[in-house]
């Protein structure tokens, strides 16, 4: 059951567009899968092939694009992208929480807090802190001396804020995650490593989603930037100076090593690992589980995975792999052999 009591068809047209036909009085109270969905529930339909789920489901409702709106008589909303409209129905369903207002007397503040602003139990917040209105601090988060929170942010518990950094309005932090920790800079001395103090921050963009244990570490003299919209999936390593354009996407497990530049619009899919020091050109897409080691400055879809495929043919393959430097040699022998023939004659 959904957090809100339900809605009528009408009552959602009216706030998030779309058109409406049919019954405008019919009352959702929550979202389902076609295949799922019981009466009382709206669904959404995406592609064609999903057509007969459609005519067998029990929803209430369903969401339609405009060229398959002729394919149920159930009321339906019409709307250009389903998908995105089930996301902000679901939304609208189910409202996030609320956090009673006011600060928690086992949190220890040295700084000022607006009145708006929801403070959890044993929040930690530095000195110099400032904290726009409408943020929700989750039980056990820590934010370091001079950070920034824009308003309606909401950092979920036991988030990590190192000093200095910058976050921008209406950004989302899931539990555990770690913003502004030392990047990984050492130098060689000898037998032995010394530390590079890390003098940069983190500064991210407005309307961002930081997933679960993900950790984006501070510059280390320039800032690492997450560019307004970005969304990241849990478990990612953003390394120091990394710089993520404007809606950029990743999946759970990339990692990103130093000084590399995301463009904007850019996605990542999972455990995708790209090396450092090098450059993403705007709408650049990398596919799951591939190995990024040098520069992309075309647009387009990138994959270096090798498919998946029997460990006895894997073996055969491997084999054929390692042989491949010893024949591009005999081939450039004979080319070489050939053109002198050809010369010749």
């Amino acid at each position: 059951m959904a957090k809100h009591g339900g809605l009528r068809l009408d009552e959602i047209v009216a706030q998030l567009g779309g058109q409406l036909e049919g019954d405008s009085s019919v009352i959702v109270t929550q979202v389902a899968a076609l295949a799922s969905a019981e009466p009382g529930q709206i669904t959404f339909l995406v592609s064609p092939k999903y057509l007969q789920q459609l005519r067998s489901t029990k929803a209430s409702a369903v969401i339609v694009p405009p060229k398959l709106a002729g394919d149920t008589a159930l009321p339906r909303i019409i709307h250009q992208n389903p998908y995105a409209y089930y996301a902000r129905v679901v939304a609208l369903l189910n409202p996030p929480e609320a956090r009673p207002i006011g600060i928690h007397q086992s949190a220890v503040v040295h700084s000022a807090v607006p009145e708006t602003a929801r403070v959890g139990e044993n929040v930690v917040i530095g000195e110099n802190v400032l904290i726009g209105e409408n943020v929700t601090l989750y039980p056990g988060c820590v934010i370091g001396d001079g950070v920034s929170i824009g308003d309606d942010s909401l950092f979920y518990p036991n988030v990590v804020v190192y000093r200095d950094c910058v976050i921008g309005c209406r950004v989302i932090v899931q539990a555990g995650a770690v913003i502004g920790s030392d990047g990984f800079g050492f130098a060689k001395d000898g037998e032995r490593w010394i530390k590079i103090p890390q003098i940069g921050r983190v500064v991210i963009g407005d309307d961002v989603e930081i997933g679960v244990n993900t950790s984006i570490d501070r510059g280390a003299l320039d800032d690492t930037v997450i560019g307004n919209g970005v969304k990241l999936d849990n478990q990612i390593q953003i390394a120091h100076n990394v710089v993520v354009g404007e809606h950029a996407a990743m999946a759970g497990c990339v990692g990103i090593a130093g000084s590399t530049r995301i463009g904007r619009r850019c996605t990542i899919g999972g455990a995708g690992m790209i090396s450092g020091h090098l450059e993403l050109a705007d709408d650049v897409h990398i596919s799951g589980g591939s190995f990024v080691g040098k520069s992309l400055r075309q647009a387009g879809q990138y994959t270096s995975i090798f498919p998946l495929e029997s460990h006895e043919g894997w073996l055969r393959n491997a084999v054929q792999i390692k042989r491949l430097a010893k024949l591009a040699e005999r081939v450039s022998e004979l080319e070489k052999k050939l053109a002198l023939k050809e010369k010749i004659s």
